[in-house]
């Protein structure tokens, strides 16, 4: 029993869009992407980010404050 969605189910963000939802620039989607520190499947000349990546980016982030 596999834990991954099938390529089907799965929904991939532009870099535009990532950058969007995480509040940064584009520069630093790229940066993020080609550091490893976010996946991505290239496609041609651009970038496309699973969504969950980007959940599961977000949430390993958080960081709770006094």
């Amino acid at each position: 029993m596999s834990t991954e969605r099938p390529f089907g189910d799965v929904s991939f963000l532009t870099v535009a869009e990532v950058a969007t939802i995480m509040r940064v620039s584009k520069m630093t989607v790229y940066r993020m992407v080609h550091a490893g520190e976010l996946p991505a499947v290239r496609v041609g000349r651009s970038f496309r980010v699973p969504e969950s990546a980007v959940e599961d980016y977000l949430r390993e982030s958080f960081i709770e404050t006094a």
